[in-house]
């Protein structure tokens, strides 16, 4: 049985994205998904099944705050930022097989406010994100050793591959100025205003090398949230439907400690690319436009080799010449990204996917856009892909 094309994504919601909001994440959460309904020309108690995010809330919370009194389905992604998306997946599934009719996928976090409070604002309420064999990794190897911080992790992964490639410092700058750039064209853009060049980018302070302050990914508080349903029923509503036409979660192995694995750049997404791909019946280089996840910039051009736009090693070459920006061939991170629109773990890269196959993208909009692709990543490098078309 496959979900290749049976459903679709007919609603789609953001909150304000601040930095500084004094609620909670389930307020942020309700919100964006009240929009996402509205959004989808649907009433709340159409929606049967929910899938939040793994902590700050649950589905009972939300669909007793929303007044869904049938919940027929509802489950959590344990992937970090690879969550959202492979939640798209698990939504398709349950909408195939009859278990659920319409599934509302959220997230929302105070990414900024509770997380990482700055002095002067006030710390508002958060959440837990619960124990598991990740967190055990940190407590116990990495943060003896001050590895505290996904930009440390990471750097590991990146470093590597940056040393035994080649790969120039330009090459990062080129996936920080795309997103910028996109970034000037969004009123919701925490970035826009701000923009930035090459210069600007090489000048920037060391985090942990190899990245700089650009090289790395907003802190924000806010929400989005997207609704999945029959592709039969998405011909009855009011806008046109975004059909799924594959999608796929994959882990590294080990999925819990980067340093044992074999071979570091064959992360979660060298797995979930070739069975999304399969799915959808496409190859990459199909797609008119690309949304990847961007906590930091290594992060995506690991991901665009992954996904197989080019050989190992040779990401840079992709990359420059405004290749990934608006009028190049694969315009990326159209709304500004995690990098320089906002941080809530990618389900706004999803949203964007979605305005951009209903034309609604404004003047980021990529002409005749028709098919187009989102990834995720999360924790140590667990991947998902969704690939989706345009259903005029």
């Amino acid at each position: 049985m496959s979900f290749r094309e049976r459903t679709a994504i007919v609603g789609i919601g953001e909150s304000e994205y601040v930095r500084g909001y004094e609620g909670s994440p389930t307020q942020l959460m309700l919100d964006a998904a009240r929009i996402a309904v509205a959004d989808a020309g649907m009433l709340i108690k159409e929606i049967d099944g929910l899938i939040p995010p793994p902590g700050y809330t649950t589905a009972e919370e939300l669909a007793a705050n929303l007044g869904i009194e049938d919940l027929r389905y509802s489950t959590t992604h344990h992937q970090g930022g690879a969550s959202p998306t492979a939640a798209l997946q698990t939504a398709a599934m349950a909408v195939s097989a009859g278990v659920a009719s319409s599934v509302l996928v959220v997230l929302g976090w105070n990414g900024f406010s509770a997380l990482r409070p700055k002095p002067g604002t006030r710390r508002a309420s958060g959440g837990s994100m619960g124990v598991n064999a990740l967190l055990t990794t940190l407590r116990d190897y990495y943060g003896p050793y001050g590895a505290t911080a996904p930009v440390q992790w990471y750097a590991w992964i990146a470093m590597r591959h940056k040393q035994l490639f080649g790969v120039p410092d330009e090459a990062m700058g080129a996936v920080a100025i795309a997103c910028r750039k996109h970034a000037q064209l969004n009123d919701r853009a925490l970035t826009r205003g701000r923009p930035l060049d090459m210069d600007g980018y090489l000048r920037s302070r060391w985090i942990s090398e190899p990245f700089r302050l650009f090289d790395c990914c907003l802190e924000t508080d806010g929400a989005a949230a997207v609704v999945v349903t029959s592709a039969e029923n998405a011909r009855n509503l009011p806008h046109r439907p975004v059909v799924i036409m594959g999608a796929a979660e994959g882990h590294p192995y080990p999925a819990d400690d980067i340093p044992s694995r074999r071979d570091p750049f064959r992360i979660g997404l060298s797995f979930a690319a070739p069975k999304a791909f399969a799915m959808a019946g496409i190859r990459p280089h199909d797609v008119d436009f690309i949304q990847i996840y961007d906590c930091f910039t290594y992060v995506v051009l690991l991901q665009l080799e992954a996904l197989g736009f080019c050989k190992q090693g040779e990401v840079a070459d992709f990359v420059k010449d405004g290749n990934i920006e608006l009028g190049g061939r694969y315009p990326m991170n159209t709304h500004g990204g995690l990098l320089s629109q906002a941080h809530v773990w990618g389900l706004n890269h999803v949203v964007e996917a979605v305005r951009q196959l209903r034309g609604d993208a404004g003047q980021a909009q990529v002409k005749g856009a028709e098919l187009g692709l989102v990834t995720g990543w999360g924790d140590f490098g667990d991947g998902s892909l969704v690939i989706l078309r345009s259903g005029r």
